[in-house]
């Protein structure tokens, strides 16, 4: 039986990824910020903070690891200190490598991000793109990079720019698009809508995070879904399977950037610079290598996740909106200033 370490076990993607290695007779042990009250006669979670060495010392002392799977990360509209997100994402990412030295853990799986950048892109991004970060969560993450990269004679770390990451459950900034398509209210669109915009089915991400196991090298992955289709055509497929009334209304691009822009400035916004940078342009990964070097093959495309998110959210809504003490994910994000536009539709 193999043994592995998951951070951020508890959320969205942490809690797929445990029930999957769970499912092939896995040891699991989580730690997270937020109780987890999944069991499993394999499972152990853990409540607690990865900056904590103390904590994840007495981890090492109990348990011996074949792999840790980094999946924990503190986001941008989810915290009103942005030193907690730096500390958390690059001091923990930190002392997670250490831990894996430490304790003789010859294998760390990461997620990356996408938010490297905060540009358009008129062609897919390949590894080789020079990170630029527009916000300290995409800076955040790049860190984390650079901190496995110079651990790379001390542990084979498995890198994977993601995009977001979508399945049933995953709620956050989505459930903002979710509660328009549920109250048939128009969707606001920055500029005309044919920019593409890439994600990952948590599943297809799953499978690649386990691939990486057997992968002998640190490297970089860039991982999302084949076939990118416009925001105009992703959100009318899920507009016209769940039988909504909504439509989407389109507003003049640079209109729309600067008021998001003043609305993040005065602290009335979820949505932060990578977003309002990024919500009209087109972002697409090269998945060329994690295809040849993982046999990597996504299974669904972004409209097929997406109204599978959406039908979660519309069985679940009133049970969603009553949670509170769970991940940012697993959540509905506060509209702020939206909920006005949304009125307005």
């Amino acid at each position: 039986m193999k043994k592995y370490l998951i951070t951020g076990g508890a959320g969205f993607f942490g809690s797929i990824l445990k029930q999957n290695l769970l499912e092939e007779d896995n040891y699991v042990v989580s730690i997270d910020l937020q109780q987890d009250d999944y069991e499993h006669e394999n499972f152990e979670h853990i409540q607690g903070d990865i900056r904590d060495i103390e904590l994840l010392n007495s981890i090492g002392k109990k348990h011996k690891f074949d792999a840790i799977f980094h999946c924990a990360a503190l986001l941008a509209h989810e915290v009103k200190d942005k030193n907690d997100l730096w500390t958390s994402n690059v001091d923990g990412t930190q002392n997670i490598a250490n831990f894996a030295i430490e304790n003789g853990c010859k294998k760390i799986v990461f997620i990356s991000s996408n938010c490297l950048w905060g540009q358009n892109f008129d062609n897919p991004v390949s590894e080789e793109e020079i990170p630029n970060p527009v916000e300290i969560y995409g800076r955040s993450k790049l860190e984390g990079e650079r901190i496995l990269i110079n651990n790379k004679e001390k542990i084979n770390s498995v890198i994977f720019r993601s995009p977001t990451i979508i399945d049933e459950g995953r709620l956050g900034l989505l459930s903002l698009l979710f509660e328009f398509i549920d109250d048939n209210k128009k969707i606001p669109i920055v500029g005309n809508g044919e920019n593409r915009y890439q994600f990952i089915y948590a599943k297809d991400m799953v499978q690649a995070m386990k691939s990486a196991l057997n992968y002998d090298k640190t490297s970089i992955f860039n991982i999302g879904s084949d076939n990118v289709k416009t925001f105009n055509e992703v959100y009318n497929y899920v507009i016209e399977k769940s039988n909504s009334k909504s439509r989407l209304f389109h507003f003049p691009k640079m209109l729309m950037i600067i008021g998001m822009k003043i609305c993040y400035f005065l602290h009335i916004s979820p949505l932060g610079p990578y977003q309002y940078k990024m919500i009209s342009s087109s972002f697409v990964f090269d998945t060329s290598k994690i295809k040849k070097e993982l046999n990597f093959t996504p299974t669904l495309t972004n409209e097929e996740m997406m109204y599978k998110a959406y039908k979660y959210y519309k069985d679940n809504r009133k049970e969603i909106e009553s949670r509170t003490n769970v991940s940012a994910h697993k959540k509905n994000a506060s509209m702020g200033v939206i909920k006005i536009l949304k009125w307005m539709m």
